[in-house]
């Protein structure tokens, strides 16, 4: 294709479909769930009471991500709790003008503040702004207690089918969790020693796995720790695999690929854990490159083996988890309460969103506009903080309701009400989490049909529904571009600037902290991985940071080279503390305090910086060895010779 044809880079990410297994139980529950209260009502001669049970079982089957069964109570049951609250508000102020439009802004400013608490947190403000828009916007059947009452059932059937397993596959997700981290590892290890792209990326999977897997279990730990055996072999056994991620990076320095029997045998590892059986414990002897990384290796392999062979009645002794004791729930409800009252963030962006809604709802109280209440709902799913951006959301929506519209046109033109509704949505329905983790897009294109489906139920006007949709539609899109995107420019500093800068001071903190004499292993291992948490968060904000249009897709492309270098420096100084731990001198504390200062005025650098002069993604091996830290000093070296400007317009670099 020419090259003034080809599409711009930002818009080939936006598009660019996900690879993801297709979630086979996930797929039958939203078939039964949807299709069960259609059925129902139906039966009952109440129909529009079955339509409003199918979009309560909608809500929660888009919150059906959780793996575990216990945090799959929380993703649902919470979030359907709140939007019981916002279909009554909602319904209390329908038709009720600009009382209406006061009160649906309010709640969009609350349910912007309380999304920055958590992952829950943040679909239980959706939803609760979801179903208030809903309720001020469409008459609903019933009493005002009804509608909620059937939403909430309907979630709950939701509920009901994703526990039903729970007696029979409880602890398979936590340790399918662990054992996919292993099998990370595994990959890891084949990757080190060879190529460094490979070796990254291989890398950032890791540390993804990681952080699921704590969080699975410890969701589960918060609960029973001390009551459970396999709860506790599964934290021991979590724990041990870290010694072996911090051996992979002292290998990859080698430059000499491990015999495929050391990944083989924590392949072989995962499937004993997954399979929730003892190992052998025997792993084979490492053949690889010789000295201290070889030995770190080696003895971390063969500790993660007598780990997984140990069972119930063994003695765990390294259960203290690399992220902390998990905190009481009242505790972390008076940290979440905290973090929206006294956030900037926070009330930045409930601001945002209330600007946004009351735009929408002002605009349709003055203009008439048929089924009005899907501007604001498509300003609530585009303005999401934590789905990514919003110009590629915006964008990705006008898409996907375009597409979902062909097949709602399809189904509205020949489908006659009644009970044809139910096998349509037990065809439609099960669509929504096969396509969801294909990309925004994909998620919804599949939800439109459904949603128009059910608000035929509920208002008999067949395909007059299709222009209005896509004309709402369209209208909340430009909303939140204008007014969510264009007039809130993030600050490049807050989004990505800060965030690496800060990751860079702990990097110091850790280093001293690692080559410390005093220093708390324990204290230690929680540092390391908060450091590769962050910067596993920052890496996936940058790739967000590539899918806008210039200048911040042009900008994040600018410095995702300091971001490599960063990922690079924190793998030179785990691989500078294993060797350092298998017989290498350790470093003098003159040398530590030098090269924690570097990264400190890096840190500032960046705290201080808006745009790179300079640009060089090849930083090369290291010139020499002399000591433990020479590594760290040249990646040190490599990142901070990446020009940074104060402005840009220009000025002097900040950090050469």
């Amino acid at each position: 294709m020419p090259p003034r044809l080809a599409p711009p880079d930002w818009l080939v990410r936006t598009l660019r479909p996900q690879r993801a297994p297709v979630p086979w139980a996930a797929v039958a529950r939203a078939a039964l769930a949807l299709a069960a209260p259609l059925a129902v009502g139906l039966a009952a001669d109440r129909p529009g009471y079955g339509a409003l049970a199918a979009m309560g079982a909608l809500s929660g089957v888009i919150g059906d991500t959780a793996d575990a069964y216990r945090m799959r109570v929380f993703n649902i049951a919470v979030p359907q709790l709140f939007g019981a609250v916002g279909v009554t508000v909602g319904s209390l102020v329908h038709g009720q003008g600009w009382l209406a439009v006061a009160g649906v802004t309010a709640v969009a400013l609350v349910s912007g503040m309380i999304s920055s608490i958590g992952a829950v947190a943040s679909v239980a403000g959706l939803l609760l702004l979801l179903n208030c828009v809903v309720g001020a916007g469409l008459p609903l059947p019933g009493d005002w207690w009804l509608a909620p009452l059937l939403m909430t059932g309907g979630g709950a059937l939701v509920l009901l089918l994703a526990l039903l397993a729970w007696p029979l596959r409880g602890g398979v997700p936590e340790r399918a969790a662990v054992a996919a981290t292993y099998r990370g590892v595994a990959h890891l290890l084949d990757a080190a020693g060879q190529d460094a792209r490979a070796y990254a990326e291989a890398r950032f999977a890791v540390t993804q796995s990681l952080n699921l897997a704590y969080d699975v279990v410890l969701a589960r730990r918060a609960r029973t720790h001390g009551r459970s055996p396999e709860l506790v072999r599964l934290v021991s056994q979590l724990n041990a695999v870290t010694p072996v991620v911090e051996a992979a990076p002292a290998v990859h320095e080698c430059g000499v690929p491990l015999p495929p029997g050391v990944p083989d045998a924590v392949r072989a590892l995962a499937d004993d854990i997954a399979a929730g059986r003892p190992g052998p414990g025997t792993p084979p002897a490492l053949a690889g490159p010789g000295g201290p990384a070889a030995r770190a290796l080696d003895h971390a392999v063969r500790h993660a083996a007598e780990v997984a062979a140990r069972t119930g009645d063994d003695d765990f002794t390294n259960v203290d988890d690399r992220l902390g004791h998990p905190a009481a729930l009242r505790v972390r409800a008076r940290r979440g309460a905290r973090n929206v009252l006294l956030s900037a963030a926070s009330w930045r962006y409930g601001l945002r969103l209330a600007l946004c809604i009351g735009i929408a709802q002002a605009l349709v109280s003055l203009v008439p506009v048929p089924r009005s209440y899907w501007v604001a709902l498509t300003i609530t799913f585009v303005m999401k903080p934590d789905f990514g951006s919003v110009f590629s959301r915006a964008v990705l929506r006008a898409l996907g309701t375009a597409a979902g519209l062909v097949v709602a046109a399809a189904v509205l033109a020949k489908v006659p009400l009644g009970w044809w509704d139910v096998p349509v949505m037990m065809v439609l329905a099960p669509l929504i989490p096969a396509l969801t983790p294909r990309g925004y897009a994909f998620q919804t294109a599949a939800i439109t049909p459904v949603i128009l489906l059910l608000s035929d139920i509920l208002n008999h006007q067949g395909t007059a529904l299709l222009g209005p949709r896509l004309l709402d539609s369209l209208m909340g899109c430009a909303i939140a571009l204008v007014a969510g995107y264009l007039l809130w420019p993030e600050s490049w500093h807050t989004r990505v600037g800060d965030r690496l800068a800060t990751a860079v001071a702990d990097t110091a903190a850790y280093l001293e902290c690692a080559f410390g004499e005093t220093a708390d292993p324990a204290a230690r291992a929680r540092m390391r991985r908060r450091l590769y948490r962050d910067l596993s968060v920052i890496r996936t904000e940058f790739q967000r940071a590539l899918t806008e249009p210039p200048p911040t897709g042009r900008r994040a492309a600018a410095w995702w080279p300091l971001v490599v270098a960063v990922e690079r420096i924190v793998d030179a100084m785990t691989a500078a503390r294993v060797r350092v731990r298998h017989g290498s001198p350790p470093p003098s504390s003159a040398e530590v305090t030098q090269v924690a200062g570097q990264l400190r005025e890096l840190a500032q650098g960046l705290r201080d910086s808006v745009v790179l002069e300079e640009v060089r993604a090849d930083f090369g091996p290291a010139r020499t060895r002399d000591g433990v830290l020479e590594q760290v000093r040249q990646e040190v070296a490599a990142a901070r010779a990446i020009g940074v400007r104060e402005g840009p317009s220009g000025g002097s670099p900040a950090t050469t």
